[in-house]
């Protein structure tokens, strides 16, 4: 197991555990905790661009709350797709040869531990999080378990076998969200009510992903395009393997972008639940990300030599609509 290995960060905590004192624990400095943000925010400047802009609209606050979170989450990612990551490297120190599946476990146990106890910036961050803002814990246990879904599952039969793998791993991030933005007033029901919407987008967002990494996921092993679906347009994995892009995968692609679509209109309304100095920075990474789907017809599919992407010009020009449309949006307090 990862847990019995020194150089691990919990380890070395357990090591150390019987002279702290808990009645008093000793929180992380000011500087400690800067440092920790200022972190989480460089990897969301690094890793999506898309998602650094989109948050630059919330309040200083909620701003590197989010990107803390978009940190842990990536973090969590990346220990299974790439842990050698230099951001990964304070965590698994010597460790490389443990098995993805041991790193993650380490990675569950340490995210549990309270503020005080962390010392990667990333955990730090987000226990910080989670404790300011009353973010419960299990979000980041089902995010876990959908990581851990891609160490032990490369393929999916169904739609609804998707959609889950889908709410573990994106829509999590956006009930954690919804804790950090906050509803239209104190009534828990709001909250309850606002989950069905946050579940869809992060449906929609993740759908997004799959369909612009086709390819890269086929270098890893992977194929989440459902095999009822292949089969629909009488295509095979085979064909996929191949990168045959002909009018059966273009039929596949129209049909998985239309449910995408779909996911995101059915879930525009909900945003009107968030409290209003959120609304802009979830619509615009919900819009922002749509437009991926965009691309993926413009490039005539080609999800396999090309990446899909909005430029920084393009996520500009569309701002001015994305603010229209989020200013239309009716405050839902009910």
């Amino acid at each position: 197991m990862f847990t019995s290995f020194t150089n691990s960060p919990l380890a070395r905590f357990r090591q150390f555990a019987p002279v702290i004192n808990h009645t008093h624990p000793p929180a992380a400095t000011a500087d400690q905790g800067k440092t920790a943000f200022a972190h989480c925010d460089h990897l969301t400047s690094i890793h999506s661009k898309s998602f650094y802009l989109s948050t630059a609209f919330l309040p200083e606050a909620k701003r590197r709350a989010i990107r803390a979170v978009y940190a842990f989450c990536r973090s969590t990612d990346d220990i299974i797709d790439v842990p050698s990551a230099p951001h990964l490297s304070a965590f698994i120190g010597d460790n490389l040869t443990a098995s993805p599946a041991a790193l993650l476990q380490e990675w569950r146990i340490a995210s549990r531990q309270p503020s005080w106890q962390q010392t990667h910036p990333v955990l730090l961050a987000w226990a910080t999080v989670r404790e300011d803002y009353g973010v419960p814990q299990r979000y980041a246990e089902e995010l876990v378990e959908g990581c851990e879904m891609d160490v032990t599952v490369n393929r999916y039969e169904t739609w609804e076998d998707l959609k889950r793998y889908c709410y573990h791993v994106a829509s999590t991030v956006g009930l954690i969200s919804a804790h950090i933005i906050g509803v239209n007033g104190d009534d828990p029901q709001l909250f309850i009510k606002s989950k069905p919407a946050a579940i869809e987008l992060g449906v929609a967002l993740q759908l997004t992903n799959i369909l612009r990494d086709v390819g890269e996921d086929l270098a890893r092993g992977r194929i989440y395009l459902p095999a009822e679906d292949i089969r629909r347009f009488n295509y095979t994995e085979d064909d996929l393997r191949n990168h045959v892009n002909d009018d059966r995968f273009k039929a596949l692609m129209r049909f998985q972008i239309a449910r995408a679509h779909a996911l995101y209109e059915h879930s525009w309304r909900g945003v009107g639940y968030l409290q209003r100095d959120g609304r802009m920075a979830v619509g615009a990474a919900a819009l922002l990300y749509r437009g991926i789907l965009d691309r993926i017809v413009a490039n005539d599919f080609d999800v396999f030599s090309q990446r899909a992407r909005l430029s920084g010009p393009q996520k500009l020009l569309r701002l001015p609509s994305i603010y229209a449309k989020v200013r239309a949006l009716p405050s839902l307090t009910k």
